[in-house]
């Protein structure tokens, strides 16, 4: 492939898989568009390599944090920037990372595969991105993610696993969840991204056994590279706009995106 495309495809998935706008569903998208042949699972790795980095990198800090609350926990929460972590949060996460761990090991398949269609894709753009409109706009709640517990965060573990489906979103359904049992927008976010930590560690590791010494090529490394920063910028700077504004910016977007799907297919 070329390295324009390795690029794209990099940058496509470092802002698709954590702004709510859904990477699988870009990634069936933009190759419909640009008639851009599937690149096989081995380019696959490097995005989710690349995804792996970013989310670690950002994160690092926090994951210490909760570390060390599971093993020592203290009476007080430990506080990371304005968020106070709850000693439970890592045996919340592990439970709640459950049923996408089921869904994924039976349906990994079937999502890869036969749900690409880009109609399907448009259909849940559309669909769940009213729905987050929907609730972003009824509830306007402030909890802190120190208010999750095992109940919240499960159901925010059912959510993730309906991602599976291209063009959903992980942190878009999570978020939308999550705001639905009562979080602010920037705690389900945060929330949202720590649930997916070890869903996407996961995915990566599984990825691995497609991975070949002929796979590794320049344009495997810049997509790689590409998706890990973009990916870290995606996440940082989403954070930061949710602490003051709601997610009707990206709802648009999702409607656009699929009306525009929608029109390509009916013309090709």
């Amino acid at each position: 492939m070329s390295l324009l495309q390795a690029f794209v495809l990099g940058v496509v998935q470092g802002i698709g898989e954590f702004l709510p706008i859904s990477s699988s569903g870009h990634l069936v998208v933009v190759p419909y568009i640009f008639g851009w042949d599937y690149q096989g699972l081995g380019f696959d790795v490097a995005l989710h390599m690349g995804t792996v980095l970013a989310i670690l990198a950002y994160f690092w800090r926090d994951w210490m944090i909760i570390f060390s609350e599971a093993l020592s926990p203290t009476d007080t929460p430990n506080k990371k920037d304005n968020f106070k972590y709850p000693s439970n949060l890592l045996w919340i996460i592990l439970i709640s990372s459950i049923p996408a761990a089921i869904a994924g090991y039976f349906l990994q398949d079937l999502a890869e595969h036969a749900l690409r269609n880009p109609l399907l894709v448009a259909t849940m753009l559309l669909s769940f991105g009213l729905l987050l409109w929907i609730v972003d706009a009824a509830y306007k709640n402030q909890d802190k993610i120190e208010k999750i517990g095992y109940g919240k965060g499960f159901l925010v573990g059912i959510s993730q696993a309906v991602a599976l489906f291209p063009g959903v979103s992980r942190s878009g359904v999570t978020a939308t969840t999550g705001i639905f049992l009562g979080l602010s927008r920037e705690s389900a976010m945060r929330f949202s991204f720590l649930l997916s930590t070890p869903a996407v560690v996961g995915a990566f590791i599984l990825t691995l056994k497609d991975l070949s010494a002929a796979s590794i090529d320049v344009a495997f490394l810049v997509a790689v590279a590409t998706s890990a920063v973009v990916g870290f910028l995606s996440i940082k700077y989403l954070l930061k706009y949710l602490a003051n504004h709601s997610f009707t910016p990206f709802v648009i977007y999702r409607i656009l995106l699929a009306a525009l799907i929608f029109l390509l297919y009916l013309i090709k």
